[in-house]
């Protein structure tokens, strides 16, 4: 990859930014859905790899799926990173290419790490839950990250 700009600094913030705008709107959503409280929600995120003791672990379990959230971050942002700079056609449409890798983040983490963590198999949720997830993956994950990384690239 080309840079115009510190590999670095940019890899961090793209993280960061898709990744706070992930936890944003499932926080907001599943409280105004149904209630579930901010710490509630990031201990689920812990189930995946605590099981039931997620929840009876208070703010260190809250504290370790925020942290699991972040790692997924910087490793969906590190893949498209990666994949951009040996095919440089990926950052050429940001907005298309993020939406198709949003999609398939969605579908790797609904269908097969969820299912192959401690949560287990779920059934496929409400219309509403998936249709919301699959926009928030395109457009507030895909996509930030294929901006990041255009950010780096100068030709």
């Amino acid at each position: 990859m080309t840079q115009s700009r510190p590999w670095g600094r940019t890899f961090v913030a793209t993280a960061l930014i898709a990744g706070t705008l992930d936890i944003i709107y499932a926080i907001a959503f599943s409280y105004f859905r149904s209630g579930t409280s901010p710490s509630r929600l990031l201990q689920s995120v812990a189930y995946g790899a605590l099981g039931r003791d997620a929840y009876a672990g208070g703010a260190a379990t809250a504290a370790l799926g925020l942290a699991f959230h972040f790692l997924i971050a910087f490793t969906i942002t590190a893949l498209f990173f990666a994949a951009a700079s040996h095919y440089p056609w990926l950052t050429r449409r940001p907005v298309i290419t993020g939406s198709v890798f949003g999609v398939g983040v969605y579908l790797v983490m609904n269908f097969v790490v969820i299912p192959l963590s401690r949560i287990g198999p779920r059934p496929l949720p409400a219309a509403i839950v998936m249709v919301t997830g699959v926009l928030v993956h395109m457009f507030l994950i895909g996509v930030p990250i294929a901006w990041g990384a255009k950010r780096l690239r100068t030709d």
